[in-house]
């Protein structure tokens, strides 16, 4: 009898990708930043030339954790307890009370990439350099749009929830939870699935419910999202309102991630009054409403492998979690210690 631990998740919360770590205003100038994701305390610090860098958190002197009572000086992070010196690619510098540095340590430190006002880090538990790049709201749609097109980020932010970043990937696909999670009419008709790269590509027009002779060339509204890898997916939607979202879901231990969800509304020429801006914030609390809908739906999720999918789900998930499967340490979804295949499951659960 072959016995499945049911307390872990059946998806590993190690993925390979970038992951969201901080907002870039966290982390400020000489600041030193503590954190824990991948069940591991690390600490993020920004250097006078304003560099950032995303280590592990414990000194390799005594094991002093540089997140409290670190800090930065000009180049490098100083330890609080004896004052070694470590630089941004984690070699020790200088121990004031020696003449040399110790050139036989080394702290781990993540490659990192800072867009849209957040700071990301490479995670791979092999050790690999990242094979693909981290997108960005703005310049990974190629359409000549910035910042300052847009009002101020908006954000959402939930720490430690029961969920996998892979749930939010799925949702991309998924055409009927418009109805009932957000109660809207919407009618998504997918344009595109693209997963040929670890970075994919997913499109769709919006029609609504009750408009079955509209033509797709009628549509004027749709939603454009590209995926880099399971942490980090980007949208922008055109029509009805301007606007681009970002959704980071980072796994802090084995069982719990940290949402953040950021909106960019857009601004309209000639039209950039107070009554404006505020039109467009309670667009962007709008947007961040019904994410935070389905953040309550995953928080509460528990991975059905095989799903029983409808006829026309078929596709667009069977596809994403084909995908999915490059970004973890087996290849197929979770640790080979705590995952036995779906057919000896089956087996099993027979009796």
């Amino acid at each position: 009898m072959i016995l499945v631990d049911m307390a872990k998740p059946p998806l590993s919360m190690k993925p390979t990708g970038w992951f969201q770590v901080a907002w870039s205003d966290q982390v400020e100038v000489g600041a030193v930043h503590a954190m824990k994701y991948f069940d591991t305390e690390m600490v993020a610090w920004r250097s006078e030339s304003g560099r950032v860098t995303v280590m592990n958190a414990y000194c390799e002197h005594l094991g002093a954790h540089l997140g409290f009572g670190g800090h930065v000086v000009g180049e490098v992070i100083q330890c609080p307890f004896h004052g070694w010196q470590w630089n941004d690619e984690g070699r020790n510098v200088c121990i004031p009370y020696e003449p040399r540095p110790n050139r036989g340590r080394r702290m781990r430190t993540y490659p990192v990439a800072e867009r849209n006002e957040a700071i990301y880090v490479w995670h791979d538990v092999e050790g690999r350099e990242p094979f693909f790049d981290a997108p960005d709201v703005f310049a990974s749609f190629a359409d000549g749009s910035s910042a300052a097109d847009y009002y101020p980020q908006q954000r959402l932010y939930r720490e430690a929830l029961e969920m996998h970043p892979q749930y939010v990937l799925e949702n991309g696909v998924d055409f009927a939870h418009f109805k009932y999670v957000h109660e809207t009419p919407i009618v998504p008709v997918f344009t595109r699935h693209d997963f040929a790269e670890p970075v994919s590509y997913v499109d769709f027009t919006i029609t609504f419910e009750g408009d079955e002779d509209q033509s797709i060339d009628d549509v004027r509204s749709g939603v454009e999202a590209i995926n880099g890898g399971l942490g980090i997916a980007v949208t922008k939607s055109w029509g009805m309102v301007d606007n681009r979202t970002i959704s980071a879901i980072t796994p802090v231990d084995d069982r719990t991630s940290d949402v953040r969800f950021m909106v960019y509304i857009g601004r309209t020429p000639g039209k950039d009054s107070p009554r404006h801006e505020q039109k467009a914030v309670d667009f962007g609390n709008e947007v961040i409403r019904q994410f935070a809908q389905d953040v309550h739906i995953w928080s509460h999720q528990r991975y059905s492998d095989p799903p029983a999918l409808s006829t026309s789900e078929y596709e667009g998930f069977t596809a994403i979690r084909k995908w999915a499967m490059q970004f973890y340490p087996d290849g197929r979804g979770g640790n080979a210690a705590d995952l036995i295949p779906v057919q000896e499951r089956a087996i099993d659960q027979k009796g």
